[in-house]
């Protein structure tokens, strides 16, 4: 399990790209003293989620059109690396506003009643050789006075919560991920640049991610991905 999450994280981190030859399976045991047995054990495991793919000259990672990353697991990246994209991660479609917040999740998430104001900020994640990924955030109100850069528009150069932190000397906390289903919107359709016949509709996983600070729930961010598409957490 150790093993299969180091070569998976190196993936999600973008520190080995699709193509990449992985270490022999006797370098890997000079390292890790793992036995062989172990060594290919995790690569099944990686190969199984389609990160690996093998042939006669060794192990590869796997280029993949329909594996996406978490929002868990982008942070996964930052925390380990600093990065705030990994290579070849681009974002598009940045938007950000008050607005009433109409999902009766998203308002019991935030502690609000439905229909009350949020900050919403919307962007589309894109990276070589994954599905793009709609990521969301409905930012409670509250935050707005001590950050109120999180409504300008376009790419940030820092995270509205590192933000935040500094300026309120707070901690913030994560929940666990959590994973969900539900259609897609219009918006999350244009944003990905996917059509559908008129009147039809679309199951789509999203992937929810809810913040604290002492105070009670910060931020929900929501993964939306593609119909289609799967996604690994590199955590």
């Amino acid at each position: 399990m150790e093993i299969a999450a180091h070569y998976r994280r190196l993936i999600q981190d973008g520190t080995l790209s699709p193509g990449d030859q992985l270490p022999s399976r006797r370098k890997i045991t000079e390292e890790t003293g793992a036995a062989s047995g172990t060594i290919d054990q995790a690569f099944k495991t990686l190969t199984t989620e389609g990160l690996l793919e093998a042939n006669s000259t060794g192990t590869f990672v796997a280029a993949r059109s329909d594996v996406a990353v978490t929002g868990a697991a982008r942070l996964g990246r930052r925390e380990r690396t600093g990065a705030l994209r990994a290579p070849g991660e681009t974002t598009s479609n940045h938007w950000s506003g008050l607005r009433s917040v109409a999902d009766p999740v998203i308002a019991k998430l935030l502690d609000l009643e439905p229909h009350e104001e949020v900050v919403i900020r919307r962007r589309v994640h894109h990276r070589e050789g994954s599905p793009s990924t709609v990521d969301s955030s409905f930012i409670h109100v509250r935050a707005l006075g001590t950050v109120p850069e999180m409504l300008g528009d376009g790419p940030s150069e820092r995270w509205w919560q590192d933000l935040y932190k500094e300026r309120t000397g707070r901690d913030i906390t994560r929940s666990p991920e959590r994973r969900t289903a539900r259609l897609i919107s219009n918006d999350e359709l244009t944003a990905l640049g996917i059509q559908l016949p008129p009147e039809s509709a679309t199951s789509v996983l999203v992937v929810v991610n809810v913040f604290h600070d002492e105070d009670g729930p910060l931020e929900v961010w929501e993964d939306v991905y593609p119909p289609g598409s799967w996604q690994v957490d590199a955590e």
